[in-house]
């Protein structure tokens, strides 16, 4: 770890150096590996499939003595009929003017995020598929084994599944909010951050995103880079399964698939990370070839001494950056789905 009295990150604890010897100016110069020549018919196919599926979302309040925000317990079905569980926040005062999807990193979530500054926004905190609440039997939950769940077939690799949960979260926020359309956010950390830049490339009812430390960037070089996580056990299952394992995820790089993402991004990548290896995040981040903004972490996945300090400046880069959600939303009246699923009296004011 880091020493607070110095602010030094300790290069040597690893085995291995997690700058991988890439300079700032280096990490911009990766790119995203080229693309299966049918990539986007893969991906648009199983996106508009995503979109015939309804969510049907239920929710539950849970905790009605937060001082900010209401918590629901909700649910909502994805694709293959997956149930996929969370947690909703609305805020206890003033209108819902945009909605955020969050997605959560490979440790999964047991808890929504309270210090996000979206006071007027409901929050969306789904746990994808295999993971945390939507935990299923026949399903690791287990970082090792989940990344490697039916990686022997194209579309059955469970991260395909998880980017379905975010078009079908997406769905889902809709159905219960149909004003906030064109108002909506996503942030995704690490395994999100990944996962979401497959599901935006396709996505055009998000309005902004944000990658933090994303991964799945560049497949065929972070294969070759030694790291910690999800990205070992992958390298350990590529050893003995090389052509049948590039052969699949040339299909689930994130740095690919943002080459073909168009709406305003907002990404967080650091120079230092033992478990997402920094030349995969800038890689995602390079591809982007619309808007964007970055900021740069000393590290990732890696307690350091200006930990708290960064993460500060970069809530109020997010909090300016997702601020245009918020402007011109339209207040229709609440739809059927809201007055049988959000029967709360609190919330049937705030979305009137």
């Amino acid at each position: 770890m880091s020493d607070d009295n110095t602010g030094i990150i300790n290069k040597c604890e690893y085995g291995f150096d997690p700058t991988y010897g890439y300079s700032l100016a280096r990490l911009f110069t990766v790119k995203a590996p080229k693309a299966p020549k049918d990539f986007d018919e893969f991906w648009q196919k199983r996106y508009q499939k995503a979109l015939t599926v309804a969510p049907k979302p239920h929710t539950n309040i849970i905790n009605g003595t937060n001082p900010d925000w209401l918590i629901f317990a909700i649910g909502y079905t994805s694709t293959d009929d997956f149930p996929i569980r969370g947690w909703l926040l609305l805020p206890r005062r003033g209108a819902v003017k945009r909605g955020f999807i969050i997605g959560h990193g490979y440790g999964g979530r047991d808890a929504p995020d309270f210090h996000l500054p979206f006071r007027d926004a409901a929050l969306l905190f789904p746990c994808f598929r295999g993971l945390s609440l939507s935990a299923r039997a026949g399903i690791s939950a287990d970082p090792f084994w989940h990344i490697r769940h039916d990686i022997d077939k194209l579309d059955r690799y469970i991260l395909g599944g998880c980017v379905d949960d975010i078009w079908l979260a997406t769905s889902a926020l809709l159905t219960l909010f149909p004003h906030l359309a064109g108002h909506l956010g996503y942030l995704g950390i690490s395994f999100a951050g990944g996962i979401g830049a497959l599901a935006l490339a396709w996505e055009q009812r998000i309005a902004r995103g944000h990658f933090n430390v994303p991964t799945f960037g560049n497949h065929p070089l972070r294969l070759r880079l030694p790291s910690q996580g999800s990205a070992y056990s992958l390298q350990q299952y590529y050893r003995s399964h090389k052509k049948q394992t590039l052969k699949v995820l040339r299909y689930y790089d994130a740095a690919t698939a943002a080459q073909r993402i168009t709406l305003p991004m907002h990404c967080a990548c650091a120079k230092f990370d033992p478990c997402v290896a920094p030349p995969g995040q800038f890689a995602v981040y390079n591809a982007l070839p619309a808007e964007k903004q970055l900021f740069i972490l000393e590290a990732g996945h890696y307690n350091y001494a200006d930990q708290a300090q960064q993460q500060y400046e970069l809530i109020n880069e997010l909090d300016a950056f997702f601020a245009p959600l918020s402007q011109h939303t339209g207040n229709t009246k609440q739809s059927h789905e809201q007055r049988e699923i959000l029967n709360e009296p609190r919330i049937s004011q705030m979305v009137e």
